[in-house]
């Protein structure tokens, strides 16, 4: 199935739009306390929204993770976050909303799950209620993440059973894979592709403080000859003949953060901002700090203020991100998390979008 056939065709009665490329963002249930509401994206900008994370149980069930932000709390005049998408979509009939199960804390249950039958097939039909019951598009399975030859063959058996309930002229199938070929090694890429439209190509948290130096987060290009990086990262994946329109390149709305450093390949004290050492897009740069573009690797960063070195990406970046995206034939660009973007010239949804869809 080509990417270009997934445009043309149609899913639960709708036709689907004809844009080149696709501009997905991930939208997580959390942020509803937060005050973000789907409502507040911009879809000119955007075509497929995630909705993140249903969760699964060792049986391999399928279950909303919030069942008051998701069904119940008021947003945006209806019922829950994935009451307001339903809406969304009946006035933006280009709109695709995916129901993402699974993130951070699901690596210990998928392997159970994966590695069972049994389990993959109530993880499918769970699923497939739950994607009936609301409407959705399709599901997008993070689990993050398959850490050895076998658990890479049960991800490829888990695909392959989501298929045979989720059929693929009726629904979208993705998946989060990290920008690592530690992790990617493990995954019979070529394989996943007969079953999936899209894999999401996690290009960011290259560095952060988990690291012994500094470093670019979410960089293009690699600096030094070891590292990781999204253009290694997608060579990688089409020499293991994945099919390079398969791929969304994923672009993260956060900074991470480096106290005691002022640059990348540094030694460092600590994160700044939040609990998880990063800082949101939409607050970069930081007061104080004047931001700069290092044009070798593809990363913008700011320096000083409470953040010390902060690394992410800018409307500058995405644009080249997104050319690379296009040069190499991938499918297009993805956003972690939607409501941390910037607004009007700040905003990375559109720059990528824009950008993609330029002559």
């Amino acid at each position: 199935m080509s990417s270009s056939s997934t445009s043309r065709r149609t899913r639960r009665g709708k036709s689907i739009s004809k844009l080149a490329y696709t501009n997905a963002v991930y939208f997580p249930n959390e942020r509803i306390y937060q005050g973000d509401t789907p409502g507040a994206l911009n879809y000119g900008y955007t075509n497929h929204v995630y909705y993140a994370f249903a969760n699964v149980s060792p049986d391999g069930g399928v279950f909303l993770s919030d069942e008051w932000a998701d069904a119940g709390a008021p947003v945006d005049g209806v019922q829950g976050g994935l009451g307001s998408l339903m809406h969304l979509k009946q006035r933006h009939p280009h709109l695709q909303v995916l129901l993402s199960i699974g993130g951070g804390r699901s690596s210990a249950v998928f392997p159970v799950v994966a590695g069972s039958t049994l389990c993959r097939d109530n993880f499918a039909r769970s699923a497939k209620g739950l994607v009936e019951a609301s409407g959705l598009d399709g599901i997008d399975i993070v689990w993050e993440y398959p850490c050895d030859p076998q658990q890479g063959l049960d991800f490829l058996a888990l695909l392959a059973t989501v298929r045979l309930h989720l059929p693929e002229d009726q629904y979208l199938l993705t998946a989060a894979l990290p920008a690592n070929r530690g992790i990617l090694q493990y995954i019979p890429l070529q394989s996943s592709a007969e079953y999936v439209d899209y894999i999401n190509l996690m290009a960011y948290d290259f560095f952060g403080p988990w690291m012994s130096k500094s470093g670019h987060h979410s960089q293009l290009y690699a600096m030094q000859k070891d590292e990781e990086s999204g253009a290694n990262a997608v060579q990688y994946i089409l020499s293991q003949g994945f099919p390079s329109m398969k791929i969304l390149f994923g672009i993260p709305l956060y900074g991470r953060s480096f106290l005691g450093a002022s640059g990348p390949g540094q030694n460092f004290k600590g994160a700044g901002g939040d609990q998880t050492g990063t800082f949101e897009y939409k607050s970069l740069p930081l007061d104080g700090a004047k931001e700069v573009v290092d044009k070798k690797a593809i990363a913008a960063q700011c320096v000083g203020a409470t953040g010390g070195f902060v690394t992410y990406d800018n409307p500058d970046t995405v644009k080249t991100k997104a050319q690379f995206c296009k040069q190499k034939g991938l499918g297009g660009l993805f956003y972690w998390n939607g409501p941390a973007d910037g607004k009007g010239s700040r905003s990375l949804v559109a720059a990528g979008f824009q950008a993609l869809h330029s002559s």
